[in-house]
């Protein structure tokens, strides 16, 4: 994490442009003495070790610094806007990793018959189709024409949120007995969550496909076939459970690229979320509030690497730690 702080520091203040003047505008931004002032209430008037250490000190104290452009703490801003993602991202992961990790066991099982092609050019389909395109069309098809789903935002207009909890709607909503806006929040999700689940679909399948193939020309599975263990005992048992280490390193990943590429489908669904935020905060120059977002992303990927790591030993007792 230290080391995401000095990259993200650095890569910051290395932008060409002026964020004294993305802030204060062209007209303000003209006058000296706005503009040294501005700099001295900043900090930028310091020099870059100065203002690292200082901003290291302030993020140590989860003060992530103040958005130049709305004038409100950043930590607050993420505070609302990462729950918006973590939720589409959960639902897109949960979607496309029953889906993705049953169409590449399928396939593995049916290898070389007209399933397993069927499958295979899905699944290529999926990897090829650009996610930012399939949004609008999905977008204008399911709402515009077919007027099936609803086109924006996490709930509908009328519906009130939940008392926040987790920051997550369908959770708080559950939590406090509000099945109707729990179901609101369902059917808000379906549109974004499945454009973002398409590609990881198409990764998974190949992926546990491949994966599958290997564990089952193991010793240990043709025992086990051997012993007259039961079909499904010896599926679920022997060869998914030994495919899913590298599965799990895939949708960990995968789950980190949700978190931190749903940017152009946040803003096409207008979801307001972590993606939508960061849209937001680089077109305006606003570097407090991108530093902010790039701490969010390394702290998940970090986790993730780390949470995977434990559930290496849980799933495979050969890389347990005594």
């Amino acid at each position: 994490m230290f080391g995401v702080t000095v990259v993200t520091f650095i890569l910051t203040n290395l932008v060409p442009a002026d964020p004294v003047q993305a802030a204060l505008g062209e007209q303000a931004a003209a006058d000296p003495s706005i503009v040294a002032k501005f700099r001295a209430d900043n900090g930028l008037d310091q020099p870059l070790v100065v203002q690292y250490f200082t901003y290291l000190n302030n993020v140590l104290h989860g003060n992530f610094g103040v958005s130049t452009q709305t004038r409100m703490p950043v930590a607050d801003e993420l505070a609302s806007a990462v729950p918006a993602t973590i939720e589409l991202a959960l639902a897109a992961i949960v979607f496309s990793t029953l889906i993705g990790i049953g169409l590449g066991l399928w396939a593995a099982l049916k290898q070389r018959t007209i399933i397993d092609q069927i499958i295979r050019v899905v699944s290529l389909i999926g990897l090829s189709w650009p996610t930012f395109w399939l949004a609008l069309v999905v977008y204008y098809v399911f709402f515009f024409v077919l007027g099936i789903f609803p086109g924006s935002g996490r709930l509908d207009p009328v519906s009130i949120a939940p008392p926040q909890v987790t920051g997550l709607y369908t959770v708080d909503a559950l939590i406090a007995g509000q099945w109707g806006t729990f179901w609101d929040a369902v059917y808000h999700l379906v549109l974004p969550a499945s454009v973002l689940a398409l590609y990881t679909i198409g990764l998974l399948t190949r992926f546990a496909r491949s994966a599958v193939l290997e564990v089952l020309d193991l010793d240990y599975v043709k025992a086990a076939t051997a012993k007259g263990l039961p079909r499904r005992t010896v599926v679920f048992g022997y060869v998914l459970r030994g495919a899913l280490v590298p599965i799990i390193t895939v949708l960990g990943l995968a789950f980190g690229a949700l978190l931190s590429g749903t940017v152009l489908v946040e803003k096409v669904y207008s979801w307001h979320g972590l993606g939508e935020y960061s849209f937001a905060a680089a077109t305006k120059l606003d570097l407090p509030a991108i530093m902010g977002v790039g701490l969010i992303v390394g702290f998940v990927y970090i986790g993730l690497n780390f949470l995977v790591d434990v559930l290496y030993g849980v799933i495979d007792p050969r890389v347990r730690v005594a």
